[in-house]
């Protein structure tokens, strides 16, 4: 054990040098307990002649800094633990002569400060920043490797890898670029060498499962010095910023005399040529040539630096305090800085991305950045004040980004939709991304996901149709989530470009409704594209899946109703194919999709007995269900077994016993055996019910009766059984007349077949004696005007003269009356009684008709006009027969009667008056009230939820004479202290 050691500063561990010459190794740091024992240690892999000088723990105790003196050289080495492993994140390289010393700052934890015997003082503020690119590559530095890890292959916790990269020196800064056909990564090292690899496209990475490839150091004939930011402009240009004349900027073996002169901060465009020739598939890792092109002098430091992924060969660079320029290739840094001062920032921010976006228009650029803080900014405006990390989601293949992910310092993880952004609906929408605790449980769960490990943060997104978000807790292991969001996202864009197959695949693997599928679109148009969805999706078992899981019902409404963008029109060009089968008014959602799937099935599903099941169970999930249908196809299959199994059709069937087992177990057994009996086939009925494992001794003596039988008397009662009525009616009718008795009985135990038992019965006496009966029912229902016409139908006047009296239908009384061809007297006597019930029904101006026009007794009709208030109808009648005293009559009454309506309009008006003077002191004590609450800062928002429900439901029980004053005392009494 050497003399170097240091305390962590929180106490928790001692780290020791072991001098391992005697072992023939390099020196090795050990971690001791307080109470001397080892928990760990790794090697720092250098030489075996190199000595480690110095040992510093940073203030949060996560950071292990070592000056490690090796040859001509003091190397800056810093350590990170995570999962159980130390990673070697950053090597610094200076002179030997130099005499470097360095200390972490007391209260920053990651900023580090190193001097050297000259006088020359580096300040390092670190950040971290998460390597996980575009196509979900996670990439991560460990000294001078670069483990490489697709998490779009494989969820591979740390610190395992798929392959990695080694280079000559330990790894400061990488960049990684990707398209479609080929991967590059550049890496800047700690002696000042650049170098590139060209790795083959991600769908071949699983053939490089544990393999180490060796990177060599690009040819160049200049230094570059040390590299801070680096970024690729396109597939073989680079841009870098770097800084000259310091003592760790020139280390470099390559540095010649000119490059010794420069000094400062420089902006570098670098292309990159390869000699070698590149094999599709293969990693090139040498042979590549590096010159810069382009190299600018910079006034100020950079903050960050992004590829603009609207304009190709251009770049975003960062200033302190947060200003934003333009770099195009072979133009340099853009001068129109009024340009750009729209997306800049308020102050600088550590992690920058620029993303692009657009959904009519061209792209655009999207400039986002977090501060040190966690102030999220937006082209220059805040959106979050508490944000952690952040990630961007993108669903279509173009790469455009639809979502931004961001967590909280309150753990909470929101899926932002970028058009919220644009249309600045952030705050209406996510309330400032606060936890509101009184918000119900069903919006949370809309809003935001609670994050189950406090300080976990975002380190990637996977896209497009897998949809997750990946986590990094403290320990250092990955988690992955799926949000609803997202995933209904991911499944809504697969609907648009009629990927069902991709869609269903989605819907099964996260437990969305399948309804969704129909739904988002309208069901009327998930008809035209029924074919399509059988061709894409082929496994029948889905189909099956899918074909149960659909409802009567709008999940777009009810289930999934807070997600907005599933309420949107579904945009598809127009078809001209219109599925006018399946419009018509009386067809529902249910019954109308699985006819379609049942049709697509028999146009694009060859035989089998895997589709014929299929087919059977959106039989059997229709609403209603198509039993008889689905027994029909049985009967067929049944009917093909009694052929012979040579039969050619057999082989593509299932056999009927498990065609009837997959029915009943779809459906109720008791319908189906109710199905089987309606298609008249006792065979098939006696099958159903012995698979449906009912007891003989139930249903075979009533089939056997039925067997015995004549064939319509056995469907007769058949119907009756399954409550055919109307069937059993026709069945019965066709027996002859010996069941005619049976068929009246019928008709009136069950009324509503009269109307098909007059279709039937041509008779004209048994149609009378129908009509007779239908009359009889309609009265006994007391409805009596439509039994009144009945019994006209059928000439029974005398029932339809008191079917007229008994529903007050004076006209049709009098008028039968005629038909009957009573006496005068008789009529005027009938008119009497009449003019009495309707003036004892309230009716005056009817009864005083019937005065007039029957009993010629101007007086009554008169007196019954002016009780009805129908003065012109009385003054006329009056002229008419030229009686004054009844003219007289008529004056004072309408005379009497305006005076007494003039005089409940005053009181009406006196009533409103006070009504309305109540109403305004009630609402000026109101208005005191709430003044003088607000003067108190006494708000009911400033109550406890328990006061608020309490005083609520007080003042909701009040009168309305109560006073202000009373309610003031007890809100004084309720609030809080």
């Amino acid at each position: 054990m050497g003399a170097v050691l240091e305390w962590m500063p929180s106490g928790a561990k001692i780290a020791v040098v072991y001098d391992r010459t005697v072992e023939n190794k390099c020196p090795s740091i050990a971690f001791f307990e307080r109470n001397g024992l080892e928990r760990s240690s790794f090697s720092i892999n250098e030489q075996i002649d190199a000595t480690v000088e110095i040992l510093k723990w940073n203030s949060g105790s996560d950071l292990l800094a070592a000056v490690v003196r090796c040859g001509n050289y003091d190397f800056v080495k810093i350590w990170f633990f995570s999962n159980n492993h130390w990673y070697l994140k950053h090597e610094i390289r200076y002179l030997r002569q130099d005499g470097m010393r360095l200390m972490w700052h007391p209260t920053k934890p990651l900023q580090l400060i190193c001097w050297t015997l000259d006088g020359q003082i580096t300040i390092c503020d670190f950040i971290w920043t998460t390597a996980v690119m575009e196509n979900s590559t996670a990439l991560v530095i460990d000294g001078s490797k670069i483990l490489v890890t697709p998490l779009s292959l494989s969820l591979i916790p740390p610190p395992m890898y798929l392959f990695s990269l080694k280079f000559p020196a330990a790894v400061q800064e990488m960049a990684f670029y990707t398209n479609s056909s080929k991967n590059c990564l550049a890496a800047s090292l700690s002696d000042g060498c650049l170098c590139v690899a060209e790795l083959p496209a991600s769908d071949m990475w699983e053939e490089m499962d544990g393999k180490e490839f060796f990177v060599e150091a690009s040819i160049s004939d200049i230094a570059f010095g040390s590299f801070i930011h680096l970024i690729w402009l396109d597939s073989h240009v680079l841009l870098s910023v770097s800084h000259y004349g310091f003592s760790h900027s020139n280390c470099s073996s390559r540095a010649t005399s000119s490059e010794a002169a420069l000094l400062g901060f420089y902006m570098q465009e670098i292309t990159l040529e390869c000699s070698e020739d590149q094999a599709p598939g293969l990693t090139t890792c040498s042979g590549w040539h590096a010159k810069i092109s382009n190299q600018n002098s910079l006034e100020g430091f950079v903050i960050g630096i992004a590829p603009n992924p609207a304009k190709r060969c251009s770049a975003f660079l960062q200033f302190g305090g947060g200003k934003i320029v333009e770099y195009t290739s072979k133009l340099g840094i853009s001068r129109d800085a009024v340009k750009h001062d729209d997306i800049s920032f308020s102050s600088s921010c550590p992690w920058m991305s620029v993303v692009p976006v657009g959904t009519d228009g061209p792209l655009r650029p999207l400039l986002f950045g977090l501060d040190d803080v966690g102030r999220l900014q937006v082209s220059g405006k805040i959106i979050c004040n508490n944000c952690s990390s952040f990630s961007f989601y993108s669903k279509l293949d173009d790469k455009v980004i639809s979502h931004l992910i961001l967590a909280t310092k309150q753990d909470l993880l929101f899926i932002v939709d970028i058009s919220h952004i644009l249309r600045g609906e952030l705050e209406l929408k996510y309330e400032n991304f606060i936890h509101v605790a009184s918000r119900r449980k069903e919006e949370e769960s809309i809003s935001f996901i609670n994050i189950w490990e406090r300080g976990a943060k975002i380190v990637g997104v996977l896209h497009g149709d897998e949809a997750a978000v990946i986590l990094q807790t403290t320990r250092g292991n990955l988690e992955c989530i799926y949000p609803r969001k997202l995933v209904l996202s991911s499944i809504v864009n697969a609907l648009i470009q009629q990927r069902f197959g991709d869609a269903l695949v989605m819907v099964r693997r996260h437990r969305i409704d399948f309804n969704v599928i129909v739904d988002y679109c309208g069901w009327q148009e998930f008809l035209q594209s029924a074919l399509e969805f059988v061709k894409q999706v082929k496994n029948l078992s889905h189909i099956t899946e899918f074909v149960c899981a659909i409802k009567n019902e709008n999940i777009t409404e009810t289930l999934y109703k807070k997600f907005e963008f599933l309420s949107l029109p579904c945009h598809k060009e127009s078809k001209d194919v219109q599925a006018k089968d399946f419009r018509d008014s009386e067809a529902n959602k249910v019954s109308s999709v699985l006819l379609a799937i049942r049709k697509a099935l028999e146009d694009q599903v060859p035989e089998s007995s895997a589709r014929e099941l299929c087919i059977l169970t959106t039989l059997a999930r229709s609403d209603p269900p198509a039993l008889e249908e689905a027994l029909e196809r049985i009967k067929v299959i049944r009917e093909t077994e009694l052929l012979g199994s040579d039969h050619p059709r057999s082989m593509f069937y299932p056999s009927a016993e498990e065609a009837l087992k997959h029915l009943l177990w779809l459906s109720d057994p008791e319908a189906v055996y109710e199905a089987a009996l309606g298609l008249y086939d006792l065979n098939l009925a006696a099958i159903v019910a012995l698979n449906s494992q009912r007891d003989p001794k139930e249903f075979l003596p009533f089939l056997q009766e039925l067997e015995r039988m004549p064939a319509l008397l056995m469907r007769y009662n058949i119907d009756l059984r399954l409550h055919k009525f109307e069937n059993a009616l026709k069945h019965l009718v066709s027996l002859g007349d010996a069941y005619y008795a049976d068929c009246l009985d019928l008709m009136q135990k069950y009324p509503q077949l009269f109307p098909l038992g007059l279709q039937l019965i041509t008779d004209p006496v048994k149609r009378g004696q129908v009509l007779e009966a239908w009359a009889d029912h309609l009265s006994d229902e007391k409805c009596f005007e439509d039994a009144a016409t009945t019994y006209l139908c059928c000439t029974s006047l005398e029932k339809a003269m008191k079917a007229y009296h008994a529903c007050g239908n004076w006209r049709g009384v009098l008028t039968v009356a005629g038909l009957l061809k009573l006496g005068k007297e008789e009529v005027v006597q009938l008119a009497h009684e009449l003019c009495e019930e309707l003036q004892a029904l309230g009716k005056p101006g009817e009864a005083a008709k019937i005065a007039l026009e029957y009993c010629q007794d101007v007086n009554s009709g008169i007196n019954l006009l002016i009780s009805a208030r129908d003065w012109e109808e009385a003054l006329r009648v009056a002229f008419m027969h030229m009686r004054e005293d009844l003219i007289s009559e008529v004056k004072n009454a309408s005379l009497e009667c305006a005076n007494y309506v003039i005089g409940e309009y005053k009181e009406g008006l006196e009533k409103v008056g006070k009504y309305l003077a109540r109403y305004l002191a009630v609402r000026q004590r109101r208005l005191l009230l709430a003044a003088k609450l607000q003067a108190e800062d006494r708000t009911m928002n400033d109550l406890d939820d328990d006061t608020v429900s309490e005083s609520s439901s007080t003042f909701s029980g009040m009168s309305v004479y109560t006073t202000g004053y009373a309610f003031y005392t007890f809100m004084s009494h309720a609030s809080p202290p």
